[in-house]
C-alpha cells in the first residue's frame, strides 16, 4: 500500500495521499490548496490515478484543494452528507464506504468540531479529521460545533475502535503523526472527564482566538474555489 502523510507549515494541516500500489487508483484526503503542485508530482511520480479527493469537514484554518484537484484530474469530490459545500460529487452517509481500488473507507458521522465532521475508518487507521487529536480535541465553538455533539462523538463512536487502531488526525502543532485509540483514551487530557458535562465545561472556557483564515478560508471552502479565483 501507498500511504503518503504530508503537512502544511502554515496552518498545520496533514494531508494523506493513499492508494493500493504503484500505477493504481488513489485518494487524497484533506488537501491543501497551495501544495496542489506537490500532490500532483507524487501522484505522477507513483503513477498513481486520482480518482477521489475528500475533506473530513469544512476547513476554517485553509483553503481546501478539492476543487482545484477536480479541476485539474476530474477526480471525484466527496464529503460527508452533512456537508454544505456546494461542489460535492458523492455526499457519504453514516457508516457508508467508500471505495478505491483494493481500498475501503467507512464514513462515521462524528459532529461536535463541526456540525459536518465526519471520521473514516480503513482496517487498522482512522482518520479522524479534526473531531480528535493527538492529546487535544477539535474546538467547537463556531460552524455550528457542540461540546455534547462532540463528546458523544468520542466516547460513542470514536474511542469504541479498537484500542490498537492508528489515530490519523486533520491537523497537529507539536510535530505528532500519529496516535492509538489506547494512547488517547488513557493520555489526551481533554478524555479524562467522567460526564458530558464537564467536557462542555472544558470546551467552553477554552477562550481560543479564531483561525487567521477563517473569513476567508469557510465561504471559500463553501463555494469550492480553485487557485485562480484566490
Amino acid at each position: 500500500m501507498i500511504f503518503e502523510q504530508l503537512f502544511d507549515t502554515k496552518s498545520s494541516t496533514y494531508t494523506y495521499i493513499i492508494s493500493s500500489g504503484k500505477g493504481r487508483e488513489a485518494l487524497i484526503i484533506d488537501p491543501v490548496i497551495e501544495h496542489s503542485d506537490e500532490y500532483i508530482k507524487i501522484l505522477e511520480n507513483l503513477d498513481l490515478k486520482l480518482v477521489k479527493v475528500l475533506d473530513t469537514h469544512i476547513h476554517a484554518d485553509h483553503i481546501s484543494g478539492l476543487n482545484e484537484l477536480n479541476k485539474r484530474t476530474n477526480c471525484t469530490r466527496i464529503m460527508g452528507e452533512k456537508s454544505k459545500s456546494e461542489v460535492v460529487d458523492i455526499k457519504l452517509k453514516d457508516n457508508e464506504n467508500l471505495n478505491i481500488e483494493n481500498i475501503k473507507l467507512k464514513a462515521i458521522y462524528t459532529p461536535g468540531h463541526t456540525d459536518c465532521s465526519y471520521c473514516y475508518l480503513m482496517d487498522d487507521r482512522v482518520f479522524t479529521g479534526d473531531t480528535l487529536l493527538i492529546n487535544g480535541t477539535g474546538r467547537t465553538d463556531f460552524q455550528s460545533g457542540s461540546p455534547l455533539d462532540a463528546y458523544d462523538s468520542l466516547f460513542n463512536k470514536v474511542l469504541k475502535l479498537p484500542e490498537k487502531t492508528l489515530v490519523y488526525p486533520a491537523h497537529d502543532y507539536n510535530g505528532k503523526k500519529n496516535s492509538t485509540i489506547e494512547n488517547e483514551k488513557n493520555n489526551n487530557p481533554r478524555l479524562q472527564v467522567s460526564s458530558k458535562e464537564e467536557y462542555a465545561e472544558i470546551m467552553n472556557n477554552l477562550n481560543l482566538s479564531n483561525p487567521k483564515m477563517m473569513d476567508i478560508a469557510v465561504p471559500a471552502n463553501l463555494k469550492g474555489l480553485t487557485l485562480n479565483q484566490i
